[in-house]
Order: structure tokens, then C-alpha cells, then sequence
């Protein structure tokens, strides 16, 4: 859980860093600073955690140049105002970050762009080695939710308390907050946790109620997920020690979907370790279900096409199993969508795909199993 010293933590390693460029300074040398290279081809696995980290290769930024010069200058900029909010016990949002630039006195520390704050506030993560929530910045509502059998406890303005993810929320379910570590796990009946992509795909699974069914929690990915939504996801797996299977479209984008969840993404290695969930499984859209339930597909676009040709060479996606995959894909020039299931009718994806899938797994019990399992137990 995030606690007052991680708040202290952020705040000290930022006044580290802004005395850090005084030192430089004071000594005659060229202020820089220096920062992973942020390219699929800096990003390595590691052995120890199963996730994809950066790599030895580096940026620097540097007041050599006029455009370096102008990067530090706004990353001091940025500092005071992470400072000053920490010490105000105060939030901010990354697009009120752009704009409150606006407002600082010294026009060249202004943003150009919110692509260039955001990528400001990461490099101050990168260097300073705690998250943005700590820096108690958030992004915008992404909307992700939780549905399932899960009881836990989170910080309003009126205090603590607790809530259940199923008793007591609509059919919209529980919203993930910014920063899920301020949440406390009470107590739980989760069997797996199953993440899916769409929201449509989210409302069947729990209109035909499968989360009471097989005791599932359903994290509602929203697409490519957010921060919080990994990081709660990581959470479960680790904490309550449960199965972790990611639902998806079948196509290039959402298998990188997968990959975000499972192993990290390249723009935020940085945060592998403590976003990404080595041991979740896919479970989407498969092209060899396309090919075996005569799916409803769409032709791949020249931008799926090359999407598919760069994974073939991700290191996220090196195994047999991805690399036949894709490479089936590429060949049948297809791809579906999960809702495609519903051409075998609104109860297939409970009924039958997902309990095989699962069962293929190892995830749930096959219904003759849990037959034996219950004559045996009475």
C-alpha cells in the first residue's frame, strides 16, 4: 500500500536531482542527465523477474546543445512544482501539468506539447526510481473496472471503507482508482482473474454470469490498459495468489494488449517489475479459432500486416506458440474480433469457448471433472 514514505521518498529523490543539477553547475561541469534509450531494441529479459526491462544502452540529456538545454531547464521547472505539491499534500493531473506550464514565468520552460510533459514526468520516474503516483500526478479517468467475488477495503475523502465487487456495485462494477495501492485486499472467493479488452465483451460474460459462475474476477481492460489497471491486476496475482488470463481481440494490436499485461511495455520498462504479470496467460482470439469456428473476420490492413511482421521480431512474442500463430495469421490475411463469437450464438463464449479454453489450461475444472469431483467428495 502507498504510504506517507513513499510520498517523502518521491520528494527527496527530487530535490536529490534538482541539487544534483546545482552540483554540475557549481562545478563547472555541463548539466545532463542520463536515461535508459526507450526502443524495442534496448529492452532485455530478465532472468530473475520474467519481465522485459531496459537494457545498457542510454540518452543523455545534456545542456550542450540549445534543445538540450531547453529539456533540463523544463525538468527544473517540473521538479519545483512536483516538490511544491508533495509538500501542499496536493494532485495534479498530466494534461493540468501542460497546461499550468503556461503559467510559469520563463517561456522556454513551457510545454509544447502534452506528448512532451509526459515524457518528462516518465524520464523523472526513470532517474529518480519512484512512480508518478507518488509524485501524486494521475492521468485521466481511464474507466477500467472490476466485477467478481472480491471484498476490498479503499481511502474516500470521508475515510476508509470497504466495499465487495459484486454485493455492492452495479453492473458497471467497481472503478480501479489511479493508484490501486492505496487499496487493501480483504477477503475473496476468486478462483482466476480473467482481463478482457471490450467492454461489450465484458457486459456478456457478465450478463450470462460468469463471473458467479466460475468465481472469476472480471477486470475490464478498456483496450490497451492503464497503469493502475496492470498494477491491480499484478497485485492480484501476487497477493491473493490466483491465475491470471488476458482476453482479446485477435489481432496484431490486442496481442500487444497481452503483452503489456504479461511482460511490460517498452514505452514504461522502467515499471516492469512492478506493472507486468509474467504468469498471465492469453486466452483471446486465437487465428486458429478463426480458422476452426469460421469466425466472422475483417481483412488484414497493411498496417496489421506490419504490425504482425515487427512481432515476429519482439522480443515479448519469442515462442513457438506466438511465432505459428502470427505466422498462421499472415497467411489467412484475417483477423477477428472477440464478439465474433456470438455468430454461434450470445451463450458460446460462456458455455463453450471459454470453459474449454480455460479447461485446455488447467485454469477450471472440465464439467465431467467437477462431476467426479463432487461423487467423490460425498
Amino acid at each position: 500500500m502507498s504510504t506517507k514514505q513513499d510520498e517523502e521518498l518521491a520528494q527527496e529523490r527530487l530535490i536529490d536531482l534538482a541539487a544534483e543539477f546545482y552540483d554540475q553547475f557549481d562545478s563547472g561541469d555541463i548539466p545532463a542527465m542520463e536515461i535508459p534509450t526507450r526502443t524495442k531494441t534496448n529492452i532485455v529479459f530478465d532472468e530473475d523477474s520474467e519481465v522485459w526491462v531496459y537494457g545498457d544502452r542510454t540518452s543523455t540529456r545534456s545542456a550542450n546543445s540549445v534543445r538540450g538545454a531547453r529539456k533540463l531547464l523544463k525538468a527544473a521547472y517540473t521538479i519545483e512544482f512536483l516538490v511544491d505539491q508533495l509538500e501542499e499534500d496536493r494532485s495534479s493531473t498530466l494534461r493540468e501539468l501542460y497546461y499550468l506550464s503556461e503559467s510559469w514565468d520563463n517561456k522556454e520552460a513551457q510545454f509544447s506539447d502534452q506528448d512532451e510533459s509526459n515524457q518528462l514526468v516518465e524520464d523523472l520516474e526513470i532517474v529518480s526510481k519512484v512512480t508518478r503516483e507518488d509524485f501524486h500526478m494521475r492521468p485521466e479517468e481511464s474507466g477500467a473496472t472490476l466485477m467478481g467475488p472480491l471484498e476490498l477495503r479503499e481511502q474516500t475523502r470521508r475515510g476508509e471503507r470497504a466495499i465487495h465487487c459484486q454485493e455492492d456495485v452495479g453492473e458497471g462494477g467497481y472503478q480501479i482508482p489511479n493508484n490501486p495501492d492505496t487499496i487493501d485486499f480483504l477477503d475473496h472467493d476468486i478462483d482466476f482473474v480473467l482481463c478482457v479488452e471490450t467492454g461489450g465483451m465484458r457486459d456478456r460474460l457478465i450478463e450470462n454470469g460468469f463471473d458467479d459462475m466460475y468465481n472469476c474476477l472480471i477486470v475490464h481492460l478498456k483496450g490497451q490498459p492503464a497503469r493502475a489497471t496492470r498494477r491491480i491486476t499484478k497485485r492480484l496475482h501476487d497477493e491473493l495468489s490466483v491465475p491470471v488470463v488476458v482476453f482479446t481481440d485477435g489481432d496484431p494490436w490486442s496481442y500487444r494488449i497481452y503483452g503489456s499485461v504479461a511482460y511490460g511495455s517498452i514505452k514504461s520498462a522502467h515499471l516492469s517489475e512492478y506493472l507486468a504479470t509474467p504468469e498471465a496467460r492469453f486466452i483471446g482470439i486465437q487465428p486458429t479459432d478463426i480458422v476452426e469456428y469460421e469466425l466472422p473476420t475483417d481483412p488484414l490492413a497493411d498496417s496489421d500486416v506490419n504490425a504482425l511482421e515487427s512481432e515476429l521480431e519482439d522480443p515479448r512474442f519469442q515462442s513457438e506458440y506466438w511465432t505459428e500463430q502470427i505466422e498462421l495469421q499472415l497467411d489467412i490475411e484475417k483477423k477477428a474480433e472477440q464478439q465474433s463469437l456470438a455468430s454461434r450464438g450470445l451463450d458460446f463464449v460462456t458455455e463453450t469457448y471459454l470453459p474449454e479454453r480455460l479447461d485446455d489450461m488447467g485454469v477450471i475444472l472440465s464439467y465431467t471433472q467437477k462431476e467426479s469431483k463432487y461423487r467423490f467428495s460425498n
